[in-house]
């Protein structure tokens, strides 16, 4: 889909037949009476990776493609559990992890999540880290 930023952003509001939530409901059915009736669960209110990437087209469209590319990557993240994402932040910090830690996390990324981009800035954070000599 080519998305146009001054026809299409925002898109909630000027594409809303795009954004569907996780578990396939359009984003006009979340509505509070829906929320209190139970027909709306917590995973309805989670973004869809679909309207991550459909963002990422937008920033790249307006010239932002670090932008886009963080929402390529958050849009894999949405396949890991929420611990998993916590414990590679943590990882993630300076000094809390040894290179073969993060090698081992941007690992198991590609290999359990096909979260290949995540993967490629875990591997460059571990070298950045190394030359800079933060590593734990």
């Amino acid at each position: 889909m080519d998305l146009d930023p001054d026809r299409d952003y925002p898109l909630a509001a000027r594409r809303p037949e795009l954004l569907r939530t996780p578990t396939g409901k359009r984003i006009d059915e979340l509505t509070m009476q829906s929320v209190l009736s139970g027909e709306v669960s917590a995973e309805d209110l989670r973004i869809a990776p679909e309207t991550l990437r459909l963002q990422a087209q937008i920033a790249e469209r307006v010239g932002r493609p670090q932008l886009a590319q963080n929402f390529r990557r958050a849009a894999e993240l949405t396949a890991l559990p929420d611990e998993l994402v916590l414990s590679f932040y943590n990882a993630l910090r300076p000094r809390a992890s040894t290179k073969q830690q993060l090698t081992d996390i941007a690992d198991e990324l590609e290999r359990d999540y096909s979260a290949t981009l995540c993967a490629e800035l875990v591997r460059e954070a571990a070298d950045v880290y190394e030359r800079r000599n933060i590593l734990a």
